[in-house]
């Protein structure tokens, strides 16, 4: 029995071990362990995977403190029976576990304080609230060594926590160039092995997982997409070449809790994959993902059936010019589930209209989501700001949207957890937009009079306690605003662009005025003390 080691809850443990390296045992080698905890029974099966050289691993997340004890089972006498324990203590300070599903993680007062809102929302493993603000840098693994390390020291610094990022380089306007290293032994001459890993490349991909896990940063990993090149022929593999490919992914990352799981990246231009083929695809990732990471799939045109109950949470591309982020509140409707708008466009001056957003008009994207009870993702396609462009490659930020999105993240992390966007509960506020056009005979409740109140914009509400109203590229001189009966609230008016938060003096009941007069505003309504 070898020594027992200690890690802490939700940390990776790795168990190296020495076998065969005749043949190929990428393919011909089965491996696994099973951990038990020793105090709960609970046991946890493992896919190991091959490192080439005849070194083998196997990683593990524990979910529970305590003693955990292992052993590992293969059809190779020399990994068969390894044995060892390790002890788990508690999580160590900004370690709080995977991010799942609110709705699978939480019970009781902690679940009852989301209210309706529970389907929607995201937390940690350890119950703490998570809300996705993420960025997108498709093929940054695959840049020069340097240009990985300004990514990442951008990202110290940046206000994300998620980034959206393939396996796969990527062949698009402004990101042509070969990678030094692929994923697969061979060559863009000779042709790549699709059985055999390219070891060097996977070190360099654990290395960055790792440290966008240090930085509090959801790892997004795309695992296929289209922009391929003949030479590479990544996105034009055999559904066996796929399968073996997404299973060694899955057992390999399975154990870093940053990670989520992209099944692609604009599936539909994917054609000669059918839609069962996707259902395919994640049944392998959740057989050999033995910690049920976040799972989904993004769309160019068609957005995917994201009712199939393999998919934790929507993951979509606006797929109208100009009503973008407008639409998770129809997504909500229709899917029941978080919903991340993952490619609202970006900020930049890319000939494409869909990179060349002003900052402002991404922030009104930003916000337009949030106030609909969604999540949106930035990007960023200067294509005059250097050799790098941030959407492909990282390296640095040049836009106006990351100081403004940590602004936001701010409003948003004080907004009360149950805060329900207004038109989920009260429709008619969108076909009704003054009291006199109401059906003869209707009788107005105190939440109709309110939702006529909001026609016109979005709001968030939580109960009679908090509201937020976002007034976007409108700007009225001023807004009237009704307050619930026998209550004192105080007012603050922001400007989410220029950053500001002002509160009016005093506090206020029955109604009160508030003086705008300019683009971007929000209003943010609290009870006083």
């Amino acid at each position: 029995m070898a020594e027992t080691t200690h890690i802490e809850r939700y940390g990776l443990y790795e168990i190296d071990l020495t076998g065969t390296s005749l043949g190929n045992p990428y393919a011909d080698v089965e491996l696994s362990a099973t951990f038990t905890h020793t105090g709960s029974g609970k046991a946890v099966t493992v896919g190991g995977f091959y490192r080439g050289d005849g070194r083998y691993a196997i990683r593990f997340m524990p979910d529970e403190t305590g003693d955990w004890r292992y052993v590992t089972a293969s059809d190779d006498p020399a990994l068969d029976g390894a044995s060892g324990a390790l002890t788990v203590d508690p999580a160590s300070e900004g370690n709080h576990g995977r991010v799942l599903r609110a709705a699978d993680v939480l019970a009781g007062e902690a679940r009852a304080a989301y209210g309706d809102e529970i389907a929607y929302r995201f937390c940690y493993e350890d119950g703490t609230p998570y809300q996705p603000y993420g960025t997108t840098c498709y093929a940054w693994t695959n840049q020069a060594p340097d240009v990985q390390d300004r990514t990442v020291e951008t990202l110290k610094h940046a206000p994300f926590n998620k980034i959206r990022m393939c396996v796969f380089p990527k062949s698009y306007d402004f990101n042509t160039a070969d990678p030094a290293m692929f994923a697969y032994e061979g060559s863009m001459e000779d042709g790549f092995d699709h059985s055999r890993f390219n070891e060097a490349f996977f070190e360099n991909l654990d290395r960055r997982i790792a440290q966008l896990q240090d930085l509090g940063i959801e790892a997004d990993v795309i695992l296929l997409h289209p922009y391929d090149k003949p030479e590479w022929g990544f996105s034009k593999m055999t559904k066996a070449e796929d399968g073996f490919y997404l299973s060694y992914m899955a057992r390999r990352y399975g154990a870093y809790r940053n990670v989520w799981w992209s099944l692609a990246n604009e599936y539909d231009l994917l054609p000669h994959k059918t839609l069962e083929d996707w259902r395919d695809y994640a049944r392998i990732v959740m057989a050999n993902d033995a910690f049920g990471h976040l799972r989904s799939v993004h769309n160019c045109i068609p957005i995917y059936d994201y009712n199939e109950p393999w998919c934790t949470h929507c993951s979509i591309q606006r797929v109208d010019v100009t009503r973008t982020t407008e639409c998770i509140a129809d997504w909500r409707r229709v899917y029941g589930k978080p919903v991340v708008c993952d490619e609202p466009g970006y900020e930049g001056n890319i000939y494409w209209g869909w990179g060349n957003l002003t900052g402002e008009e991404l922030m009104r994207r930003f916000w337009e989501g949030a106030m609909r009870g969604g999540y949106v993702t930035h990007g960023e396609t200067f294509i005059d700001k250097g050799e790098q462009v941030w959407w492909a490659h990282g390296g640095e930020l040049h836009g106006d949207a990351p100081a403004r999105i940590a602004f936001m993240r701010g409003i948003f992390d004080q907004a009360p957890l149950d805060a329900t966007p207004l038109d989920a509960r009260m429709d008619a506020r969108r076909v009704w937009p003054v009291a006199s056009a109401l059906p003869e005979g209707t009788v107005l409740t105190p939440a109709s009079e309110k939702a006529i109140q909001y026609w016109d914009v979005p709001v968030l509400r939580s109960g009679d306690d908090w509201q937020l109203t976002y007034f976007g590229w409108y700007r009225p001189a001023y807004r009237e605003f009704p307050l619930p009966a026998g209550g004192r609230y105080e007012v603050d008016v922001i400007d989410t662009w220029n950053m500001t938060v002002e509160t009016l003096p005093g506090t206020h009941e029955g109604s009160v005025r508030v003086d705008l007069g300019r683009q971007w505003m929000a209003v943010r309504i609290r009870r006083a003390a």
